[in-house]
């Protein structure tokens, strides 16, 4: 029997990784189980492509790459057909060649047995493999199986399945039986097609997608780094039986059709679960669906994966290390607060501490602490749940967010009793937190008492690192109360990586203001945010714009970007 040299004994002798970062993996690989490599990858020791590599040395298994032009599938040898791309895309495996009876396929884990044995079974061949990384093989397989082209088989063929009588949208659908619309809605190319666009969503980082019914026309589209693009539309004969499908995913009444209604599912891509809430709304043409996307792997709890730099991390970690006082997480819709504050959480929980939270809705389920979905229709309400929290003995105590004058005086009383409250709120700086807070009637010796952190926060795009493009910095150009300290800069290009967009993923621009006794006497003295703002710039804290700027300078946004979320004093 071969032996095989130890994957960690590879990356060690490497110099990829130390010995002691080996000891870390394994000891956490005891605990949560799964492979030393990816869980390497998890604590950020490696990438992908090493432990790929390593793997390829450790298997005498050969390694191949996009880049080398050896991920191409051989031509006339019906490969399409022996690994099916349903089967292709969920397993991440490529046919490459076929010699007699031996079938090359590119996967990333040749070391999964039970999908080398549904390999052979699936193409009658023995499976001679190779190894490349995740992205490398995706990427592949979109190429040779073509994406377009599966979207629109699938269209195709609900096409074929929906009668005349459904080919516009409006008073019509009325008359469709409950029945019929369940029937059409489980028939597998509606399936099929309700898959893909969720699929593809995922495989595109989206963060929502949009179902939207027009007049004579039905429109897709996703939202990726915050930004909604249009995608290839189906067909608006296929509107109902892909609405109705998403709401029985999502145990809606699909009979109900005047009314807003949520609900929520979870799908299983590649050993990840990914939990989708979804929300449908009465338009004038139908009903809009709308769902979002929750994927816990692509997004790290981790405050330092996050984008914050070390000082801004600083403050952050000095702030929800109290024991008491108020924690705010302030920006509008869609700037990150629930990712940082799921991260704050996730690293201060404690088997030492007990920790309770009251959301709208639970975004993310974190082991060990205890949380609470908002239920308005029967009572259970942010102020509510306070309430019975103070007699649950907490330690930390999360508040979804502050909508009401009750919900923000239970907090700060909470705060002030003992307890280590965080919480969101819809403001678009941080000193502005204090007025937003005594203008829905929280007294002020109450604020200046309770706050102990304050972090305003907006998400840019980063730039993609394959073909954002140098320019030189002349002052004329910049706007006002904007100054580059760097003589070039860099701005969004457009390539293959990025789908022509010029931006891959997105970083954190922040304000954060740690409240110590100047914060708190310019709180007292009715003094405006500018003030505020200049008391902590003593201590360090820089603003929004700052922020960004800083980001512009090392390389990772564009001026634009940070422009269009910042504002200056």
């Amino acid at each position: 029997m071969a032996r095989y040299k130890k994957l960690g004994d590879i990356l060690t002798a490497e110099g990829i990784v130390t010995e002691d970062q080996i000891k870390e993996a394994l000891s956490a690989q005891k605990k949560e189980g799964g492979r030393l490599g990816e869980t390497l990858i998890q604590l950020d020791y490696v990438n992908e492509e090493q432990i790929v590599i390593a793997l390829s040395k450790q298997l005498s298994i050969p390694y191949v790459s996009l880049s080398s032009g050896k991920l191409k599938p051989a031509a006339e040898q019906n490969l399409e057909n022996m690994i099916p791309y349903d089967f292709a895309i969920r397993n991440l495996v490529l046919p490459l060649s076929k010699s007699l009876n031996s079938l090359t396929v590119v996967m990333f884990d040749p070391l999964d047995l039970i999908l080398m044995d549904n390999l052979k079974k699936l193409t009658g061949c023995e499976v001679n493999p190779v190894v490349s990384t995740k992205s490398d093989i995706l990427h592949a397989i979109e190429s040779f199986y073509g994406k377009d082209k599966f979207y629109r088989e699938a269209m195709d063929a609900v096409e074929k399945t929906v009668d005349e009588e459904i080919k516009e949208i409006g008073s019509e659908e009325t008359d469709l039986s409950l029945d019929t619309l369940i029937a059409r809605a489980e028939e597998a190319p509606v399936v099929k097609l309700v898959d893909l666009i969720i699929r593809q969503a995922i495989e595109e980082s989206a963060s929502d997608i949009h179902i939207e019914p027009h007049h004579g026309q039905l429109s897709l589209r996703y939202r990726i780094d915050g930004v909604l693009y249009e995608m290839p539309s189906p067909p608006v004969s296929l509107y109902l039986p892909i609405v109705s499908r998403v709401k029985i995913l999502s145990k809606m009444d699909i009979a109900e059709k005047r009314l807003p209604q949520d609900g929520g599912f979870m799908v299983k891509i590649m050993k990840r679960l990914i939990d989708l809430r979804v929300s449908t709304v009465p338009t004038i043409f139908g009903e809009k669906v709308v769902m979002r996307i929750l994927d816990k792997s692509r997004v790290p709890l981790d405050l330092a994966k996050l984008g914050f730099f070390p000082d801004e991390l600083e403050k952050i970690r000095h702030g929800i290390s109290s024991s008491y006082g108020l924690v705010f997480l302030v920006g509008p819709t869609g700037s990150g607060k629930s990712t940082t504050l799921y991260s704050a959480l996730n690293e201060i929980k404690s088997s030492a501490k007990n920790t309770l939270t009251i959301e709208d809705p639970v975004e993310y389920r974190i082991q060990g602490i205890n949380q609470v979905q908002v239920k308005p229709e029967i009572g259970l309400t942010f102020a509510n749940a306070l309430r019975s929290f103070l007699r649950q003995d907490p330690d930390i105590i999360l508040v979804g967010e502050v909508r009401d004058l009750e919900t923000a005086e239970i907090g700060i009383r909470s705060a002030l009793t003992g307890h280590l409250v965080l919480s969101t709120l819809h403001t678009n700086d941080a000193p502005t937190t204090i007025d937003r807070l005594v203008d829905i009637g929280v007294p002020k010796y109450m604020v200046v008492a309770s706050l102990r952190l304050i972090v305003a926060q907006r998400l840019v795009r980063r730039l993609c690192p394959e073909c954002k493009e140098a320019y030189e910095v002349k002052p004329e150009d910049m706007p006002r109360n904007v100054k580059i300290n760097v003589p070039v800069i860099y701005r969004p290009k457009g390539c293959e990586k990025c789908n022509m967009v010029g931006y891959r993923g997105r970083t954190v621009v922040a304000e954060i203001i740690y409240v110590d006794d100047s914060i708190r006497e310019a709180i007292s003295r009715d003094a405006p945010p500018g003030e505020i703002m200049a008391a902590a710039r003593k201590n360090g804290s820089q603003s929004l714009l700052e922020s960004g700027i800083k980001r512009v300078e090392e390389g990772v946004t564009s001026l634009e970007e940070v422009l269009s979320v910042a504002i200056a004093y």
